[in-house]
C-alpha cells in the first residue's frame, strides 16, 4: 500500500504535477516508500494538464481573442482520437494586462469553435478560474457568429456552487450581452462558474453542467487509488470554508472520510477553523508556499506519520 498524494495547483504557476512531485520528494527523503502521485483539479485552471497527463491525448492550438481583444495562440486538448476536446475557459483571458471588458469571454467561445473545427463531437469546457463575469455573453456571441455548434455537445465543468445571478454582471443581459440568457431559469448551483459562463452556455446551448472536482477525480481513477492507499495527502493554495462547498480539496477529503482512509493536508494558506477541519476530518494540516517549502512539508508530514499517534509501521509500507 502506498501513500496517495492528490494536490491541486498552487498560486504562482505551481502546477498540480509540480506540487505533487515536491511533496513526494519530501516524503521519500524522510524514509517513506515512493507515493502514488495523483495531481487533481476542480474544473478550472490546471484541468487540461491533469486530464491530458492521465488520459493521454494530444494538444492543439488556436488563435483566439486575448485579454486585450487581440489574437493570441491558446492550447486545447484532444482525447479519444479527437472525438472529445478539452478547453480551459480561463486560458484566453489570462494575462497581466487583465481582461478587456469588450472581449469578455469571447476567447472561450472561439476555443470551443476551434475544437468543433478539429472534429470534436464533445467539447468539455473547464469553466472555472479567472473568466470575465459577462454571463458567457462573449462566448455565446462568438459561437453564434461562427456558425453555431454544428451538433457538438458541450459538457461544462464547474468549480463551485455559485449561482448565475451572483457571479454574472447585470450588464451581461443587456443589449448585445447574451440576449435572453437571463430569461432562462438559472437559479441553480454552479451556473455562476466562470463568471456565469456555465449558466450562459447551459441556457443558450443546453450544455451539460457537472461538478468539476467530481468529474476530474473520476477521470483520474481516484477512488480505486484511494482504496489502495493507507492515507491521502490533499493540497491546494488555500484551505478555507469553500472546501466544504464542492472544491477539489473538500471532495478528496470527503471521499477519504467516507472510505475510512485518513486524510492530511499541505496548503499554501490555512484559514479553516477547528470545527470545519473536523467536518473534513483532516488529521494533519501543514502550510507551504514554494517548491522548497513543499518538499520540507512532505518531510515533516512523513515524520508525523511515523509517530505513535499514526499508523504503526507506516515507514515500512
Amino acid at each position: 500500500m502506498q501513500l496517495l498524494v492528490a494536490p491541486a495547483a498552487f498560486p504562482g504557476d505551481l502546477r498540480a504535477s509540480a506540487v505533487a512531485a515536491a511533496i513526494g520528494r519530501g516524503l521519500e527523503a524522510a524514509g517513506l516508500e515512493p507515493p502514488d502521485l495523483c495531481p487533481v483539479a476542480d474544473g478550472g485552471e490546471g484541468t487540461l494538464e491533469v486530464l491530458l497527463t492521465r488520459l493521454g491525448g494530444e494538444t492543439a492550438a488556436a488563435r483566439v481573442a486575448g485579454p486585450d481583444g487581440r489574437p493570441r495562440s491558446v492550447g486545447f486538448g484532444l482525447l479519444e482520437g479527437g472525438a472529445t476536446a478539452l478547453v480551459e475557459a480561463a486560458a484566453p483571458t489570462a494575462g497581466p494586462a487583465g481582461p478587456d471588458p469588450g472581449a469578455g469571454s469571447r476567447g472561450a467561445g472561439e476555443l470551443i469553435l476551434a475544437a468543433r473545427d478539429a472534429g470534436a463531437e464533445v467539447v468539455v469546457v473547464a469553466a472555472g478560474g479567472r473568466v470575465p463575469a459577462d454571463g458567457g455573453a462573449g462566448a455565446i456571441a462568438a459561437i453564434e457568429a461562427g456558425g453555431g455548434l454544428g451538433g457538438v455537445r458541450l459538457v461544462v465543468l464547474c468549480d463551485g456552487g455559485t449561482p448565475f445571478e451572483v457571479a454574472a454582471e447585470p450588464e451581461a443581459a443587456g443589449p448585445g450581452g447574451g440576449g435572453g440568457v437571463r430569461a432562462k431559469p438559472l437559479r441553480k448551483r454552479s451556473t455562476g462558474a466562470g463568471g456565469g459562463l456555465a449558466g450562459g452556455l447551459g441556457a443558450a446551448f443546453g450544455a451539460d453542467l457537472r461538478p468539476g472536482a467530481a468529474f476530474v477525480l473520476d477521470a483520474v481513477d481516484f477512488d480505486r487509488r484511494m482504496r489502495a492507499a493507507w492515507a491521502v495527502v490533499v493540497g491546494a493554495g488555500r484551505l478555507d470554508r469553500s472546501a466544504l462547498g464542492g472544491g477539489v480539496l473538500g471532495e478528496v477529503a470527503t471521499r477519504a472520510r467516507q472510505a475510512g482512509v485518513p486524510a492530511h493536508a499541505i496548503v499554501g494558506i490555512s484559514a479553516l477553523d477547528r470545527f470545519d477541519a473536523r467536518i473534513l476530518d483532516l488529521q494533519e494540516i501543514l502550510t507551504a508556499r514554494g517548491p522548497a517549502e513543499l518538499v520540507a512539508a512532505g518531510g515533516e508530514l512523513a515524520r508525523r506519520l511515523a509517530g505513535p499517534a499514526h499508523r504503526a509501521g507506516a515507514l515500512n509500507h
